[in-house]
């Protein structure tokens, strides 16, 4: 799958963002700022620098006055388009929210309403102090042996985890469990079960010796102390340094993001008898009993590494050093709805790890657990408001169009043999495009939402989608279900299922608008379609077939041109290096600059033939609006401890390098007569083509 560079969400430790996997940083500007939106992303020609030549710097000739003028707020990260849009859209969902609030009770939209209210409460959650965590607590004091322990950590795993998305590989949770289709049979979900156990967002920033994360991590074992503080755990110093160490010990044990991201190497399907024999160490019977996945004769080990590391630490490890830890963990993920001074905690430990001056206001914390825990009920009333009929019919002819042109580009490739391209040509015809909403919306029936208990609802919505996932395995699969809600500015690709969703709040002024000019949109939004298509035709789309599943459908030779051809992707950004002591990782960005690449050079195409529909010669101006349009949308501004922590963590570039990808195109040099000399120039064998 596909999420923005952006911000990886940084998990609990970072405010409750919520989850962007094409957009960006959980951050958004202030809602004021949306009114000065143009009405396209290439109609504002006041956010352009022109005493810059485009083949010097293309960023600072499309952006270099919005760069020069834009100020990140306090209580932002990240400023740009996709977050403005953001606001928009979080603005308007609140405004649905609140009048939900006096539905009659009982209804699928009071239950948003009371969700809403409870988190608001900050009165009524610091009145409760601990009181809701307490059976937890109890549950981890009344832990005596290992057995007991791997019963613990069994009942806590949730469906918390999406190993297509690289900014979702973490949980605080010990192991992490997504289902989904099976890799060797694409009529049947199974369970994956994915590493976890980490209180920061992966293991480089645990184990890379950079100042920068050494400052972090001094900040976080002051978070671990003063958290266990609060909750007046015994001896607090010493706890943390077992919660540290052993946090130190998992992060060792785990796969790296490069080795995450490789399907080939997650396909590791064990029986039950294959964990006491793979991972020893963990009562496996029991942790599934308590799961439970004891039913399930067999589950996918994403991460087999580290389920040995971690279960040979459940051994290793003296049970009141696991006791710390689970008790700071049940800390840690519950923060934003415990009283104020845990909250004020998270923040200290977000300012260090993103540069953040002051939280938001407590609406945005609210608006946006809401509408993640009843996402269809909020989508619902978003799409009724935001979403018109003539919007969608466009979105699908564009759509049509960009498929026409993957064809097309298939069709042309001179290096590839013809059972290769008849696999590639499948996989174009076979995909679920979902635009705007879900065919089917998801019911909620099941869920108690109770107004006066901000900690109790987001227990039961944790339950209630775990039970939801346990109850998909072993039946067939549906390939139009959605794993994102509407009202979110994102996009995703889902190769095992090969679908795309795109939901209706990216489909909105600036990136698309149905008055706006085909060079407009096209740049924009798409490109953006062009990316979540191409995300099935990169390293890792690319080992999948047109049934989502995985199987080598390449010749030799056509694999190793292919593999060719991305190690030169990986060596062009690489040398992007924004900072002395820290440059890209084309090979952990791989993937999205393929997507990139391939996605605006088919919405290039896309653009062509639909001026050819409406019988418009192409010019050298609508191509400088279209590459325009494109680099306007990746404008953005950014503090730079949120960079440093974006490239460790990412699976994107930086956007100022992400709309650099124009220089692989002939196009671009034609449109602005790039010439040789200039900064950007590669010449035309150095220029990247893969699809």
């Amino acid at each position: 799958m596909t999420h923005s560079h952006y911000l990886s969400r940084l998990k609990s430790l970072v405010l409750l963002c919520s989850q962007l996997l094409l957009t960006v940083s959980p951050a958004m500007v202030h809602a004021a700022e949306s009114s000065t939106l143009p009405s396209s992303v290439a109609a504002d020609s006041s956010g352009m620098d022109k005493s810059v030549a485009p083949g010097d710097d293309f960023n600072r000739y499309a952006n270099g006055g919005w760069l020069a003028s834009s100020v990140i707020p306090d209580d932002k990260v990240y400023i740009g388009l996709f977050d403005i849009l953001a606001e928009d859209a979080s603005s308007r969902v609140r405004s649905l929210i609140e009048h939900a609030g006096s539905a009659p009770t009982g209804s699928a939209e009071r239950k948003v309403g009371d969700y809403y209210n409870a988190y608001l409460d900050m009165d009524a959650i610091n009145k409760a102090g601990l009181t809701p965590l307490q059976p937890q607590l109890n549950a981890i004091h009344n832990i005596h042996n290992k057995n007991e322990l791997a019963s613990y950590l069994g009942s806590r795993l949730r469906a918390d985890v999406d190993p297509l998305n690289t900014s979702s590989f973490y949980t605080e949770n010990l192991f992490g469990l997504w289902v989904g289709q099976q890799f060797h049979d694409h009529t049947q979900y199974t369970g994956y079960l994915l590493q976890g156990g980490l209180g920061l967002p992966d293991r480089e920033f645990y184990l890379s010796p950079s100042p920068s994360m050494e400052k972090i991590r001094t900040a976080y074992k002051t978070y671990i102390v003063n958290l266990l503080k609060l909750a007046q755990v015994s001896h607090p110093e010493q706890a943390a340094r077992h919660v540290f160490d052993l946090e130190m010990r998992i992060a060792k044990g785990h796969s790296n993001r490069e080795e995450s991201e490789n399907m080939q190497k997650a396909d590791n399907k064990w029986s039950k008898a294959d964990f006491d024999r793979k991972a020893p160490g963990l009562n496996w019977h029991a942790y599934f009993v308590a799961a439970g996945l004891d039913a399930q004769p067999s589950l996918v080990v994403w991460h087999p590494g580290a389920f040995a590391s971690s279960a040979a630490l459940v051994k290793a490890v003296p049970l009141s050093n696991w006791k710390d830890y689970l008790q700071f963990h049940a800390l840690s993920q519950s923060v934003n709805v415990l009283p104020q001074p845990f909250f004020d905690e998270t923040f200290k430990l977000g300012a260090i790890l993103e540069g953040l001056k002051t939280p938001e206001p407590r609406w945005k914390y609210a608006e946006r657990s809401t509408s993640n825990a009843l996402g269809g009920e909020v989508g619902k009333m978003y799409v009724a408001e935001n979403f018109s009929p003539e919007a969608k019919a466009k979105i699908q002819a564009m759509v049509s169009n960009l498929m026409a042109a993957f064809d097309v580009q298939v069709r042309n490739i001179s290096w590839m043999a013809p059972s290769t391209k008849q696999e590639a040509l499948a996989k174009i015809k076979s995909f679920y495009v979902g635009v705007g909403y879900p065919d089917t919306w998801r019911d909620y029936t099941g869920l108690a939402i109770d107004p006066a208990d901000a900690f109790g609802n987001r227990e039961r919505t944790q339950q209630f989608d775990y039970q939801y996932a346990l109850s998909k395995l072993g039946k067939p699969v549906d390939v139009t279900e959605w794993c994102m809600n509407p009202q979110t500015v994102n996009a995703v690709n889902m190769p095992l299922q090969n679908a795309i969703n795109f939901p209706a709040a990216i489909l909105q002024k600036p990136f698309f608008d149905v008055n706006a000019s085909d060079a407009a949109n096209y740049g924009a939004i798409g490109a953006i379609i062009g990316h979540e298509i191409s995300h099935s035709f990169d390293h890792t789309g690319s080992m999948v077939d047109a049934r989502g599943e995985l199987r080598d459908w390449w010749t030799k030779a056509d694999l190793l041109h292919f593999e060719q051809s991305t190690k030169a992707l990986v060596s062009q950004f690489s040398a992007y290096k924004p900072f002395p002591d820290l440059a890209v990782n084309g090979a952990q960005t791989l993937d999205e600059n393929i997507a990139d690449l391939t996605g605006v050079t088919a919405s290039f195409n896309a653009f062509h033939a639909a001026l050819a529909q409406r019988g418009v010669t192409p010019t050298k101006q609508l191509d400088q609006e279209f590459f325009l349009a494109f680099a306007t949308a990746w404008r953005s501004k950014m503090r730079e401890e949120a960079m440093r922590a974006d490239m460790v963590s990412d699976g994107h570039a930086l956007s100022e390098y992400r709309l650099l990808t124009v220089r692989n195109l002939d196009a671009w040099y034609n449109a602005f007569d790039v010439q040789p000399g200039q900064k950007l120039y590669l010449a035309p064998e150095d220029r990247v083509k893969i699809w």
